[in-house]
């Protein structure tokens, strides 16, 4: 696979005589998320349908792995690309199993290999396939169907999975849960995807880079830290919203603003809290184990957790094991909020 799995290099796409794109160029790099936000109708969508040639370009060029799409036919270009959409797209008729081996069916796998992709890919979405299998998408939860159609859109272990607003039909809690599974599935996968949503905390959450489109064009295409700490222009600002510091909490990990202690390593949660009275007093249950988080989780969740909890130090682990602490001195030194949005979020 080449550097950048997906370029689009002067894409302009017109509807009659309503340009829907207009000179848009950006290259999407191997293993990544790139995330495309913006309002309604401001061709986020039909940028994503020009990769697997639901739509073609009037004018400009879509390359997938260094080839010109639309030298590629069509059945064989989708087959090859994961595609999840927001209503899920599940066929009611088949079960669970059944659903999520379409695509290697048409690519002829065999049954064997077919049968040990999809229990691979149900154990992955914290679905056990000896009580997901056989069941029907009406059987399920929004959350479920929706892990079921991630799934399908990996059975054939795409290099590129195209995601159009996945999670944007489900309740704020399954969401966010279904995000955060997401992050750690991709760390696993390390398959390039291409995330189209209209909430800019999603984009900020998800995204390696976002592009940030206004009426047809791309404004900015940078990574979150960098559309948060300079935005292009009164635009982005305005999308991008209010708390802007607090917002830099939801792409900082803790890892990166916690006190790293040497002294601290290889000690539990529970072993520390015997050592360091503050921890023992902010216990949260009867084993003893004070609240932490782990070294890969948002500051934004720290601080969650501290204010929660009402505590002063936060234990920070990684692997089960204590590696540092943090602080809202800490957050507030992060060059993220300031005080003031710290303690009245």
């Amino acid at each position: 696979m080449s550097q950048h799995a997906i370029e689009f290099e002067n894409v302009r796409k017109e509807y009659g005589q309503t340009v829907a794109l207009d000179g848009v160029s950006f290259s999407v790099e191997a293993g990544t998320t790139t995330v495309l936000v913006g309002p309604s109708g401001c061709g986020k969508t039909t940028t994503m349908k020009l990769v697997n040639r639901l739509e073609d370009p009037t004018d400009g060029t879509v390359r997938f792995e260094g080839e010109n799409v639309q030298n590629v036919e069509k059945t064989s270009l989708r087959r090859s690309i994961g595609y999840v959409i927001q209503d899920i797209g599940l066929f009611d008729h088949m079960t669970v199993a059944e659903n999520v081996g379409t695509v290697p069916r048409l690519k002829d796998w065999d049954e064997d290999r077919i049968e040990s992709r999809v229990d691979e890919l149900l154990s992955l979405m914290d679905l056990p396939p000896d009580q997901y299998r056989e069941n029907y998408p009406r059987e399920l939860s929004g959350g479920q169907r929706q892990r079921v159609g991630v799934a399908r859109a990996l059975a054939a272990d795409p290099d590129l999975m195209l995601m159009d607003e996945p999670f944007g039909a489900l309740d704020p809690i399954t969401r966010d849960n279904l995000q955060d599974e997401f992050l750690e599935i991709q760390e696993q996968i390390n398959t390039t995807i291409l995330f189209v949503t209209h909430d800019i905390d999603e984009a900020l959450k998800m995204g390696d880079k976002i592009a940030i489109y206004d009426v047809g064009e791309v404004v900015q295409y940078d990574t979150p830290e960098n559309i948060l700490q300079d935005p292009a222009n009164e635009f982005v600002e305005d999308f991008i919203g209010s708390n802007r510091g607090l917002k830099k909490l939801q792409v900082l990990p803790v890892e990166d603003v916690m006190d790293a202690d040497d002294s601290l390593v290889g000690k539990s949660v529970s072993e520390l809290a015997r050592e360091r009275p503050e921890f023992e007093a902010a216990a949260a249950d009867g084993a003893g184990t004070p609240p932490y988080v782990t070294a890969g989780q948002s500051a934004e969740t720290a601080l969650s957790v501290l204010l929660e909890s009402d505590c002063d130090d936060l234990a920070v682990v990684r692997d089960d094991s204590v590696v540092g602490t943090v602080t809202l001195e800490h957050l507030r030194h992060s060059n993220g909020p300031t005080r003031e949005e710290l303690t009245h979020e």
